[in-house]
């Protein structure tokens, strides 16, 4: 399947419409991921050695905002280089977009190790029931739930996961200190200028991302998983404003 570049906000739109995650975003989303999330590609491998870490047996691994199954895939990769692979292990994808889900299918169909069984489910995760669960993945999903949903989605995942459990989220997040703030913004910006993202495009997708994809502080984030019961979190990722956490449930 040929992957397409991002040029959705490459001419001037002036309405600018707020972000979805549509037929337009799926086209080209391999593309727009891979130059607009410093370490993408360390995130998502990580997240399925970690899979293979603490899956247990006649468990569920969930991957929360699946959207192309990048994470999924990941997941199923990390438990097949494993011996002897954990028996009764499902992946479970779920994401609250068609048109993702449509093209994640396709993908998963094609690939060609299919001992670990991934199923998709289009719904939204705020809602789903989740249980039985040794790994929860969130990449870059938290983030466009509404700040006032996002403890009850943390109380969710960790009530969810078995003793022993692993919940990794990774995220956009802001800074208390302003400076650190600009730092990591500017420093982000010119990760995308040297990826070929125009200025123009940097501020059409920033407008049309203002109100849709609300970022947390690191300590936010932690706070949060305290409170939900996980025994301890660490940061195990960061390139400026982007992080990944590791969060442990007793």
């Amino acid at each position: 399947m040929s992957q397409q570049q991002d040029k959705l906000f490459a001419e001037p739109l002036g309405n600018i419409n707020e972000f979805r995650f549509d037929q337009g975003v799926v086209d080209v989303f391999p593309d727009m991921l891979q130059r607009s999330i410093p370490g993408y590609q360390s995130i998502i491998a990580q997240s399925g050695l970690l899979a293979a870490k603490y899956a247990q047996a006649n468990t569920t691994l969930y991957d929360l905002g699946c959207s192309l199954g990048a994470t999924s895939l990941a997941m199923r990769n990390g438990l097949t280089q494993t011996s002897p692979i954990p028996e009764g292990i499902v992946i479970a994808g779920i994401d609250n977009s068609a048109a993702m889900l449509e093209r994640c299918q396709s993908i998963i169909d094609s690939s060609a190790d299919k001992r670990v069984p991934i199923a998709l489910e289009l719904g939204d995760i705020s809602s789903t029931p989740l249980s039985n669960a040794s790994v929860i993945a969130l990449n870059f999903t938290l983030q466009f739930i509404p700040p006032e949903q996002r403890m009850e989605m943390m109380n969710k995942a960790a009530e969810a996961l078995v003793p022993g459990g692993v919940m990794i989220l990774s995220e956009k997040v802001c800074f208390d200190d302003p400076r650190l703030e600009k730092l990591h913004t500017d420093m982000y910006y010119n990760f995308k200028g040297l990826n070929g993202y125009s200025e123009l495009e940097i501020s059409q997708k920033r407008t049309a991302l203002e109100n849709v994809l609300i970022p947390d502080t690191i300590s936010e984030h932690q706070q949060r998983m305290k409170t939900a019961g996980f025994s301890t979190s660490t940061v195990w990722f960061q390139c400026f404003n982007f992080v990944s956490i590791i969060a442990l449930r007793s």
